[in-house]
């Protein structure tokens, strides 16, 4: 089965993989690729192609410029911001300055019902963030819309230009900002470019099932799990191809929550994966001792996991293929408005296997969101401690342990984080983070337990929302709840006798200390 397509072209906006969210949530696939790129021009699925907004102005001497009218001639067309402003200055209209900085909300006016604004009423709000602004459209382009401070807010390109419908937009209706950007990025993709909206979870499982097939044969894939939703997931869609024919590898690096190996293990033995679980931990401490430098631990606990896991890996026999939680943020994180990228990022947790073992991929979920990750593994039935688990980091506690790690300092963090992932769970608050987190400080401080003077470690709880992990906001939980972790850490884990809150949102901080 072929999908329907849409095809973003990629100039640098900030709000490039929102766009593509939009559209895959209405049921309909969707691709980003850099701008410098060229279009395929015999993809028989290719049905409509969105121009991005971006940094640059198109006054901009090294802006980039690929010739609109030669992409028109491909499939149907939206600019969008920059890409609409890029198209009216290639087809001989006026871009200039705006008289003043058009950032923020604005409605539109002199709405034209055109397919693309047919459900759009007068007055809807759109989200505006552009300096330059179209001064003067090309002849025989038609305004669609106005707003208070700009002439044209939307247009339509004439005949003559292209043989497929093309449009361009002076605002981003894939920010919630604009009420009814949802309905008009529907409309471009159904009523304009006849996309089908079977784009959905089974539809992705089925079709992943298959090209698995088709790529390994009975070849065997060997895989590296985290516990986490990626690899879990990823694994679940191969076993489902090729069955007792995928080898996974488990390992425990001595770093994971407390309970997590077991529980992990035995979960993806309930789901009827091929597992072996590693107990790797004495390796890591030992190489661990005495360092502090995050980087450096970082190396260590990635150079280790590497080591272990092709130990493992190599002692199997007849393996051709490497299986990977690739997800699609990774791949196009790479990428870059000024031309393809060279090397697409290896996956954290096996990063340069693939060269030293000389397997071919295996990455079902590599044109996937996390958000997608998620509802392709709810559809395949996969328990919640995999699917809703917190994003958990690949160096584990290993960076949540500020200062040189050890046995006895891993278990007190396992212990208060434990209590506090509890707490929220308990209080319904879980589900509501996306991630969240307990790290034990390299400070110790005076306090009193009954008659006695302590001086011991503090514990600081990190909490976030956030979509994607790029920004997040600090969690406002309740101040009762708060004090209920804090008393029951400081009661039960005897070497934590200090628990403060991290109020900081990214940017300026991080979400993980180290």
């Amino acid at each position: 089965m072929i999908n329907d397509k849409i095809l973003i072209l990629d100039f640098g906006s900030q709000y490039t993989q929102l766009i593509a969210r939009v559209i895959r949530e209405l049921n309909v696939y969707c691709e980003i690729q850099p701008c410098t790129r060229a279009v395929p021009e015999n993809d028989p699925s290719l049905r409509g192609i969105i121009l991005s907004g971006s940094p640059f102005s198109v006054n901009d001497e090294k802006a980039p410029k690929p010739n609109i009218a030669e992409i028109a001639k491909v499939a149907p067309v939206l600019g969008v911001c920059y890409g609409a402003q890029l198209l009216a200055q290639q087809a001989g209209g006026e871009v200039g300055k705006s008289t003043h900085r058009e950032y923020g909300r604005a409605h539109l006016q002199n709405v034209v019902h055109d397919t693309l604004l047919s459900t759009i009423a007068t007055g809807s709000q759109v989200w505006m963030s552009h300096s330059d602004t179209i001064k003067k459209l090309p002849e025989g382009f038609t305004p669609l819309a106005s707003t208070e401070s700009i002439p044209v807010a939307a247009y339509k390109t004439n005949a003559s230009f292209a043989p497929n419908p093309v449009y361009g937009i002076q605002f981003h209706p894939e920010v919630t900002h604009s009420t009814d950007g949802r309905q008009l990025i529907k409309n471009f993709i159904i009523d304009i470019c006849g996309c089908k909206a079977d784009w959905t979870p089974a539809a992705f499982i089925q079709e992943s099932v298959q090209k698995i097939k088709t790529q390994v044969g009975n070849g065997k894939v060997v895989m590296a799990l985290s516990g986490g939703v990626d690899s879990t997931v990823a694994a679940m869609i191969i076993n489902k191809a090729i069955g007792e024919n995928l080898y996974c590898i488990f390992v425990d690096n001595g770093l994971l929550r407390k309970g997590e190996y077991d529980q992990v293990l035995d979960g993806y033995k309930h789901l009827g994966l091929n597992v072996k679980g590693v107990d790797a931990k004495t390796r890591f401490y030992t190489e661990l001792a005495g360092v502090s430098d995050p980087e450096q631990k970082r190396k260590i606990i990635g150079r280790l996991f590497i080591d272990v896991f092709h130990e493992e890996a190599v002692a199997l026999k007849d393996v051709n293929f490497l299986g990977q939680g690739t997800i699609y943020p990774d791949v196009i994180e790479s990428m870059s408005v000024h031309g393809p990228s060279a090397t697409i990022k290896s996956h954290h947790n096996v990063g340069g296997l693939p060269e030293i073992m000389h397997l071919s991929l295996v990455e079902p979920l590599r044109s996937l969101f996390k958000d997608e990750v998620r509802r392709v593994g709810r559809e395949m039935g996969i328990d919640d401690i995999f699917i809703g688990r917190h994003p958990f980091p690949g160096p584990g506690l290993g960076i949540r342990i500020l200062g040189a790690v050890d046995a006895q300092k891993v278990a007190l963090l396992q212990e208060a984080d434990a209590i506090y992932i509890q707490h929220l769970r308990d209080s319904g608050w879980y589900n509501k983070i996306w991630q969240a987190g307990a790290i034990l400080l390299p400070v110790q401080s005076v306090g009193v337990m009954g008659d006695e003077r302590t001086y011991e470690y503090t514990c600081a709880l990190r909490a976030v929302t956030s979509v994607d992990g790029m920004t997040a906001d600090w969690v406002h939980i309740p101040y009762d709840i708060l004090a209920k972790i804090s008393n029951d850490i400081i009661n039960r884990v005897r070497g934590i006798n200090r628990v403060v809150y991290d109020i900081s949102s990214k940017p300026p901080a991080t979400i993980e200390w180290e």
